[in-house]
């Protein structure tokens, strides 16, 4: 596990000010040369380069982007998909004894130190985010080790041909020079590190759309935004100190443009709360000041408050996920039960098929490289609060969870809260 990895850690646009003067990492070439004869699997090469290189992901190319930023602007939206990620991670990872090269791998997946944990985490993360996922599997001519690296979907686009993905730092930004290109996996080519590298692509299912996934939540997009334009509303008005907006009509006499922006720009500092919040009208003076201020009243709060509860509750729904595994009904009193009944919904439903989904092509690529039996690699999930007694083993937790269990597993045979103290996060 020594091997020298030079393209997992792609630098990101922010770590360079988004510019493409800083120094990059070198791009990897492919030449026919570079095409191996892998068991079973042919080494292939990836297709050339060009204007019509890879598929466009969005209109423009960026739309993994535009999930990103909404997915920092809206607190529920966030927080459902950190849930999720959380949940279907799991809290770590059980199997047989007498497989030491999978416990290894499972205690660190790459020389950077990830576990399989953490690594299963930012793949749950980037799939309920863009419905997409990507991991990079290097290895050598000799099997002699195995490396899992994620990579940032954001930075990910499939080849023209489908059977490679192309890595680039900045899409908006893009030069063909800062290109790295990895075939899909099952086929393997060789980089500059003199390594086998693959890369595994995970995408949901969306009809009319065979080159990327779409996020499960394609249908809340809107209401996401609803949620975070709310809250923005808020900060609005606490910015404002909370100050009616108005109409502000002065008495004064100006000769030009620039003496109107002055005498709105002093009248902005001295009754206006937040600038922009108040409009200025400036008429001719007469005997009599007039000067005053004409509040403009609204008393559609109530509305705004109904708006954001309904797109709330419709995000909820759009994830296809559970208010009480995301803290959203704690104001009405925290119920154990609720949240013990609605996580073993979610982990019949939603996490169990996820982390096969997730899991499966990775253990192939350990049985494939390891020459180990992987089939006892099972994910250990718990409940956010406790819905078993501690004193239960393993395999009667299993039982009564409707799951295959063995008595005569020493895994299995564990008690529950060695389990929970050894695998805290």
């Amino acid at each position: 596990m020594e091997q020298k990895h030079k393209s997992a850690n792609l630098p990101s646009s922010e770590e360079h000010g988004g510019r493409n003067e800083s120094r990059l990492y070198t791009p990897r070439i492919f030449t026919p040369s570079n095409r191996l004869s892998f068991g079973d699997t042919f080494l292939q090469t990836v297709p050339e380069r060009g204007n019509n290189a890879y598929w466009r992901w969005g209109d423009d190319n960026r739309f993994p982007y535009a999930l990103a930023l909404l997915a920092r602007r809206s607190t529920i939206h966030r927080r459902i998909i950190n849930d999720k990620a959380d949940y279907i991670s799991g809290k770590g990872f059980t199997m047989s004894d007498g497989l030491p090269k999978l416990h290894s791998l499972v205690e660190h997946v790459n020389p950077s130190g990830e576990s399989l944990r953490e690594l299963i985490h930012k793949l749950a993360f980037d799939r309920a985010l863009f419905g997409n996922a990507f991991v990079e599997v290097v290895t050598d001519e000799q099997r002699s080790f195995l490396a899992l690296f994620h990579q940032d979907a954001s930075r990910c686009r499939v080849s023209r041909d489908n059977s490679a993905i192309l890595l680039h730092h900045d899409w908006s930004r893009f030069t063909e020079k800062e290109v790295q290109t990895i075939p899909l996996f099952p086929n393997f080519t060789t980089g500059e590190d003199g390594n086998l590298h693959a890369i595994i692509h995970y995408k949901d299912y969306e009809p009319m759309f065979s080159h990327y996934g779409i996020p499960p939540y394609i249908a809340g997009m809107n209401v996401s935004a609803i949620a975070y334009k709310t809250d923005k509303w808020n900060i609005s008005r606490l910015d404002n100190s909370f100050q009616l907006s108005g109409v502000m009509l002065l008495d004064g006499g100006v000769d030009n443009e620039e003496q109107a922006d002055a005498l709105a720009r002093a009248a902005q500092q001295k009754f206006a709360g937040k600038p922009g919040q108040v409009m200025f009208m400036i008429k001719d003076c007469d005997e009599n000041d007039s000067s005053r201020f004409i509040p403009i009243t609204s008393s559609n709060e109530g509305d705004w408050k109904n708006l954001h509860d309904q797109a709330v509750g419709d995000i909820v729904i759009a994830h296809s996920w559970f208010r009480s595994l995301s803290g959203l009904d704690y104001a009405g009193g925290f119920s154990s039960d609720r949240i013990v009944h609605e996580y073993e919904v979610a982990l019949n439903t939603i996490i169990l098929s996820a982390q096969a989904e997730l899991l499966e092509p990775l253990r192939k690529v350990m049985a494939m490289i390891l020459d180990e039996d992987t089939s006892s690699l099972q994910f250990i999930n718990m409940p956010p609060s406790r819905s078993k007694p501690a004193y239960m083993r393993v395999w009667e937790a299993r039982k009564a969870d409707g799951l295959d269990y063995d008595p005569d597993d020493r895994q299995q045979q564990q008690f529950l809260s060695q389990i929970s103290s050894d695998h805290s996060v």
